[in-house]
């Protein structure tokens, strides 16, 4: 090899060293774009993800305290074939509204939607999270403006985490009361096989529960006790401690899974059952009669690969349990609130 020769073939290394990394989150697969918007007034806001162009989509819902929208439409057995948009908001059942405002926002046409028929009614599903109680300000909660800002914002970049739109008011930790609460938010991960083949997921984590890192198996954010260090709830219910009787319907975890492959109906909301056991994995205790747990599955068929169904299913399992532990870890303070950064 000649020096020349040496010299270009450093350069294109360090060139290659400083390429971004690709991007870990929901928007890497194609087609998905997100968009936030958070209420300066009080720690609130909305996620809205949009779907460029037909996505095939489905649920799973095992919280016994939902609050959605449209949603009965996704089931394998009702005729909807597509959906347009997926809302995540705080602000308990008043953010149901912010539907209204992505569906206005669709039906003017704008961006890529610019050829959007205007006799279409564009299907937008919604769930929601309790945050009433953060910041003091209850009254003030994610409305159809704020859908409409969010869709507009909405865009193919990586998306944003930590105490932002729909995570903005979110907590986790509350079975010793909310006064020991930590701060939740939004994560999102994904992950890209050699085929080519695409999983990610997103998630408003709001949970009633702890987060535990299932790589490590260590609590990364919860219940407190009186010096600010973490509990581990586990360890409390085997030990017959008294907890705080959690109130219905103020806790919840949203997530969003997506995938680049072709699905069915069905096979989507089979890809949104697998992908709950992501919510088990990093959130202790899940599903219970306080949380509204639900995960949406989207697939957007650009993708022309063939790949087996427990295989999506399986990583999109693994890419939600990602996510809500990133959503602690890149939460911040809020309303006094303490986050995953500040536990030592």
């Amino acid at each position: 090899m000649t020096r020349r020769m040496a010299v270009l073939l450093m350069a294109a290394v360090l060139a290659c060293s400083r390429m971004p990394a690709a991007n870990p989150t929901l928007t890497a697969v194609e087609g998905i774009l997100v968009g936030h918007h958070t209420l300066a007034e009080r720690p609130t806001g909305c996620t809205v993800i949009l779907a460029d162009g037909l996505v095939v989509a489905g649920i799973s819902q095992r919280g016994s305290a939902p609050g959605t929208r449209d949603t009965d439409l996704l089931q394998p057995v009702n005729a909807a074939d597509r959906v347009d948009a997926v809302v995540l908001s705080g602000g308990s059942a008043f953010g149901l509204d912010v539907a209204t405002g992505v569906m206005r926002w669709l039906d003017e046409g704008h961006g890529q939607w610019s050829g959007h028929p205007t006799d279409a009614v564009p299907i937008v599903s919604a769930a929601v999270l309790i945050d009433l109680w953060v910041g003091g300000k209850p009254s003030i909660r994610p409305d159809a403006d704020c859908g409409y800002r969010a869709a507009g914002a909405a865009s193919r970049a990586p998306v944003a985490e930590g105490s932002v739109g729909a995570g903005a008011g979110a907590t986790v930790g509350k079975l010793t009361g909310l006064d020991r609460a930590m701060k939740g938010g939004i994560g999102s991960a994904a992950v890209t096989l050699p085929d080519g083949l695409r999983v990610a997921a997103l998630a408003a984590v709001n949970a009633l529960g702890d987060v535990v890192d299932p790589a490590s198996g260590a609590v990364v954010a919860g219940a407190r006790a009186d010096d600010g260090s973490l509990r581990d709830v586990r360890k409390l219910l085997r030990s017959g401690a008294p907890l705080q009787r959690p109130r219905v319907a103020e806790n919840t975890t949203l997530a969003v899974v997506a995938t680049n492959a072709q699905l069915t109906k069905a096979e989507a909301n089979r890809v949104a059952l697998m992908a709950d056991a992501g919510i088990a994995r990093a959130v202790t205790p899940a599903h219970t009669t306080a949380d509204g747990d639900t995960v949406f599955a989207l697939a957007t068929g650009r993708w022309r690969g063939r790949a087996d169904l427990n295989e999506i299913g399986a990583l999109a399992a693994d890419v939600l349990a990602e996510a809500i532990v990133r959503a602690v870890k890149e939460a911040t303070v809020v309303a006094g609130i303490p986050a995953a950064r500040d536990i030592k």
